[in-house]
C-alpha cells in the first residue's frame, strides 16, 4: 500500500532537500513540496529532479509558489496572498509520496497555522537534524512535539557523525534513527543513488512498521 512520508527539519538549511532526494530515489516515490518560498527558477523541486535517476518518480506542482525567500506567511503577504490550508491538497497518486516541508515545524503559513498543521495522522515523518551548537535542543523539541501528536517518527542525521549528540537524542526520545548523510564534496546523481541503496532497507522497514 502506498505511503506518504513528510520530511521536516529542526531548522532551515539542515539538509531536507538532499534527504528528500535520497528518500525519493530509494523508494522510487513521487515528490511534492506544497509551499515553495523564493528561488522559483531553481526550486527544491528542480533540485530533487536533477538528483533523481529513476524514471518512475513524478513531481507534483507546488500548491503555493511564492516569490520571496522568507517565511511563507510573509512571502505570501508580499504576493498579495493568504495561504489557506484547505487549498493545499495532496496530489493523487498510486505511488509512495515524499512531502517536503518548509523550514521547521512551527514556520507560520498564516496567522494561525504552521507547517505542523500540514502533517496528517497517517504520515510517516522523517526529521532531518544537523549538528550545530543548540541542535540537541532543537532536535528534542521537534521530536517531542511530533511524538506528542502520536505520529510515527524517524530521525535522519545530516552531516558527519557526532556520537555524543546522536546517542543522547536517541536515549531521550527512543526515536528510530535511520542513519547519517555525510558531508560530501558534491551531491550528484551518483551520490544520491549510493545513499538511496544504503537507506532503502531501513526506509522500507520504517514505512511498513
Amino acid at each position: 500500500m502506498p505511503k506518504q512520508l513528510f520530511i521536516t527539519g529542526i531548522s532551515t538549511d539542515v539538509g531536507k532537500t538532499i534527504a528528500s532526494a535520497i528518500v525519493t530515489e530509494a523508494l522510487k516515490a513521487d515528490y511534492w513540496k506544497p509551499v515553495q518560498a523564493g528561488d522559483l527558477e531553481h526550486s527544491d523541486t528542480h533540485k530533487v529532479q536533477q538528483l533523481i535517476s529513476n524514471t518512475h518518480t513524478q513531481f507534483h506542482p507546488n500548491s503555493y509558489a511564492l516569490k520571496t525567500p522568507m517565511s511563507p506567511h510573509a512571502a505570501a503577504a508580499i504576493d498579495g496572498l493568504v495561504i489557506q490550508k484547505k487549498e493545499i491538497l495532496h496530489p493523487e497518486t498510486a505511488n509512495h509520496l515524499v512531502i517536503e516541508g518548509a523550514g521547521g515545524l512551527l514556520v507560520p503559513l498564516n496567522d494561525s497555522e504552521t507547517v505542523l498543521d500540514l502533517i496528517q495522522d497517517h504520515h510517516k515523518v522523517i526529521v532531518v537534524s544537523r549538528h550545530y551548537l543548540g541542535s540537541i535542543n532543537h532536535t528534542l523539541l521537534t521530536l517531542r512535539m511530533l511524538q506528542a501528536k502520536g505520529l510515527d517518527v524517524a530521525l535522519l542525521f545530516s552531516g558527519n557523525p557526532h556520537p555524543p549528540t546522536e546517542t543522547v537524542i536517541q536515549k531521550m526520545t527512543g526515536v528510530r534513527v535511520l542513519g547519517n548523510i555525510y558531508e560530501e564534496k558534491v551531491f550528484s546523481k551518483e551520490v544520491i543513488a549510493r545513499y538511496a541503496a544504503t537507506f532503502r532497507e531501513v526506509l522500507c522497514d520504517f514505512i511498513n512498521a
